[in-house]
């Protein structure tokens, strides 16, 4: 690897074969090794384009890919930023494997059940005093529902801090995807009058509880066994209603809801 006189990593020398794409795998690395780190402001166009020898439009090709990618954000007239960050890696990612298998919500509300059980598992063992308690008062703020809205956010919270307690980054940032994109299911379809989303959220107060209480005596089978009934019991009320019914047996629609709340979640992620 050729290094400048400083020391930092000299710029690719690009063939003229693919050019976009080695331009594309060199900038990622970059970023990947934190050299061009999270919230970082992006190198111009024309810079990297004086370094690689290429055109702009070229470099411009290979933005783009990093942009869809989530590694970058491209701001039209005040430069681009990086971006990189494990939860926005791991969404694009999981973003992509359900859109492509068009997965139904029983499909993705299994997988965060497995992984928050394990996670859960971990965090009986690992977690501190602190986060537990902070996650009992993330719970107990749950426990009467008035502003919906509210609860929402207090929701999202729960299950931030959740899935934060065990310790692995990448386990976490899963978990974390999957959860919330479970709270943003529910919304929209409570929003279309689909889902009595209210009455969902107060039903699951004791579920969380018992979690609370499992990680609290650092039990980690009964921790994961609770935490896993938990999705159980939310799986089984959100498609327990005539309205999600429909749409669960309905694959084109379906489909595009799931893809419209990845889109959105993604374009949050990478803010």
């Amino acid at each position: 690897m050729e290094e400048n006189p400083d020391g930092s990593r000299a710029y690719l020398k690009i063939d003229r074969v693919r050019v976009a794409d080695q331009i594309l795998e060199d900038l990622r690395v970059r970023i990947l090794r934190g050299e061009l780190p999270h919230g970082s402001r992006f190198p111009p166009d024309r810079d990297l384009a004086a370094r690689y020898g290429v055109s702009v439009a070229t470099v411009r090709e290979a933005v783009r890919a990093l942009a869809s990618q989530g590694l970058v954000r491209v701001r039209h007239g005040s430069g681009s930023i990086v971006t990189v960050r494990t939860e926005t890696l791991i969404a694009v990612s999981l973003a992509s494997a359900i859109q492509l298998e068009a997965s139904s919500v029983t499909d993705v509300m299994d997988i965060l059940g497995v992984v928050n059980s394990h996670a859960a598992g971990l965090a009986a063992r690992h977690a501190t005093d602190e986060e537990l308690a902070s996650l009992r008062e993330a719970a107990e703020r749950l426990a009467s529902i008035e502003d919906l809205d509210r609860a929402m956010q207090d929701l999202r919270s729960f299950l931030r801090l959740l899935s934060g307690l065990c310790g692995n980054p990448v386990l976490a940032a899963i978990c974390s995807f999957l959860g919330q994109l479970q709270v943003e299911l529910a919304m929209e379809l409570s929003q279309r009058q689909m889902l009595p989303l209210r009455e969902v959220a107060g039903a699951l107060h004791n579920d969380r509880i018992l979690v609370v209480e499992a990680l609290e005596a650092r039990d980690p089978e009964r921790a994961e066994q609770a935490t896993r009934a938990y999705h159980d019991h939310a799986l089984e009320l959100l498609t327990s209603s005539p309205g999600t019914q429909q749409i669960r047996l309905s694959d084109p629609s379906y489909t595009r809801l799931i893809s419209s709340l990845m889109s959105t979640k993604l374009v949050s992620l990478t803010r």
